[in-house]
């Protein structure tokens, strides 16, 4: 499994053709108690940038944004249940949703776990 940031703050772990996609322990501390997540539903194609998903915190609400391009394989239902998943757990079990993978040489692009922590020490 590797893991891949971007500079809007998903992260992706992939294994295989299949990527797991979330927000990075950053953004969550950043977007302060998490209340509501809106997760893509099984069967949609994403392009790599489109909005994938929302999250509202009692700051804002933000889009967040496919990290790669491929076919949604299933939401993180916990979530409806259990938004502060995402600031208790972003990294794991805190996830937002699995897609399928349809042009892997796009995470060619993004950071990986040592570039992604001197991204965020820069800001």
């Amino acid at each position: 499994m590797s893991r891949y940031f971007t500079q809007d703050h998903e992260w992706i772990d992939v294994t295989g053709d299949v990527g797991t996609v979330g927000i990075s322990d950053y953004a969550q501390s950043q977007l302060g108690d998490i209340v509501f997540v809106d997760v893509p539903e099984a069967g949609k194609t994403l392009t790599k940038g489109d909005d994938a998903a929302v999250v509202e915190s009692v700051k804002a609400a933000s889009d967040v944004y496919a990290p790669a391009s491929g076919t949604v394989l299933e939401g993180n239902a916990a979530l409806a249940d259990t938004p502060n998943l995402v600031n208790e757990e972003p990294e794991t079990n805190g996830w937002f949703f699995k897609l399928t993978l349809s042009d892997p040489s796009e995470l060619d692009q993004m950071m990986d776990e040592t570039a992604y922590a001197a991204f965020v020490a820069g800001l």
